[in-house]
C-alpha cells in the first residue's frame, strides 16, 4: 500500500500513540501523554518523569536559580521489556539514540565545575550522561546510541540526583534507582507508596532521590 505526503504526517493520520501495556484507554488528547518541554520528535514513549512538569512549576524552579538543560534522547518500545533472566548479566539492554548540544555539554560542565549538583528529570536523562560520561570522563557534544545498562554495583559518575517515577518491578529502571540510591532506601520508598496508595507508572507519583 502506497501513501502520498510528508512522512510524519502520515504517521499521525494513521498511527496510534505508543502506550506502555497497563495503560487500558488511549488517551483523548495525544499531547497528555508528552512533556511540556519536548521539541524533537523520535521517541518510541513519553519521558514519564517530566510529565509532572507544567510551565508554571518550571518558572518557579527557575526563579529559586535552577537552570533546566535539554538533552534528547529517544526512547524505544525495549523500556517497557521486564528482564526475564535469572542473571543479569545475561540481559539484553535496548539499544537508543542520544544527542548533547554544544551548549548543554557547556552548562553541565560548568555546573560540575562549580560544585553544583546534576538532577537528573528521568531514567532517561541517567542513561544519556552516564553513557557520555562512561565513554568520554566529561560532558561533552555527542549523537550516539546508547546500551548502557545499570544495575546495583555501578558508581555514578554524572548523575547527583534524580526524578523519577515509581516503576514496575523486575524492570531494568527500578535496578537503575536502586543503583543509585541503594535497595534498602528504594524498597523503603516502594513499601510506603504501596501503604499510601501512591499511584504508579506513567501517570503515576514521583519521587527524589538525592
Amino acid at each position: 500500500m502506497k501513501y502520498d505526503g510528508i512522512f510524519m504526517e502520515v504517521l499521525d493520520k494513521l498511527g496510534e500513540v505508543p502506550l506502555p501495556p497497563y495503560i487500558r484507554e488511549k488517551p483523548s488528547d495525544p499531547e497528555r501523554y508528552q512533556t511540556v518541554y519536548s521539541k524533537v520528535e523520535g521517541s518510541a514513549a513519553a519521558p514519564t518523569a517530566g510529565l509532572h512538569f507544567t510551565n508554571e512549576l518550571i518558572q518557579k524552579i527557575e526563579a529559586k536559580g535552577c537552570r533546566f538543560v535539554d538533552i534528547t534522547l529517544h526512547i524505544g518500545l525495549g523500556t517497557f521489556r521486564p528482564v526475564q533472566v535469572d542473571d543479569i548479566n545475561d540481559h539484553h539492554m535496548h539499544s537508543e539514540h542520544y544527542e548533547i548540544s554544544e551548549e548543554a555539554a557547556q552548562i553541565l560542565t560548568n555546573a560540575r565545575n562549580n560544585g553544583q549538583r546534576i538532577v537528573c528529570v528521568g531514567t532517561t536523562s541517567v542513561r544519556t550522561l552516564e553513557s557520555v560520561w562512561q565513554k568520554y570522563g566529561c560532558f561533552k557534544a555527542v549523537t550516539d546510541e546508547t546500551d548502557i545498562f545499570i544495575y546495583p554495583g555501578y558508581q555514578f559518575k554524572a548523575a547527583d540526583a534524580i526524578i523519577t517515577n515509581f516503576h514496575l518491578p523486575k524492570s531494568t529502571l527500578i535496578m537503575m534507582i536502586s543503583a543509585f540510591g541503594g535497595k534498602e532506601l528504594i524498597w523503603k520508598a516502594y513499601h510506603h507508596a504501596i501503604e499510601e496508595r501512591y499511584r504508579f507508572f506513567s501517570f503515576g507519583d514521583s519521587m527524589f532521590i538525592i
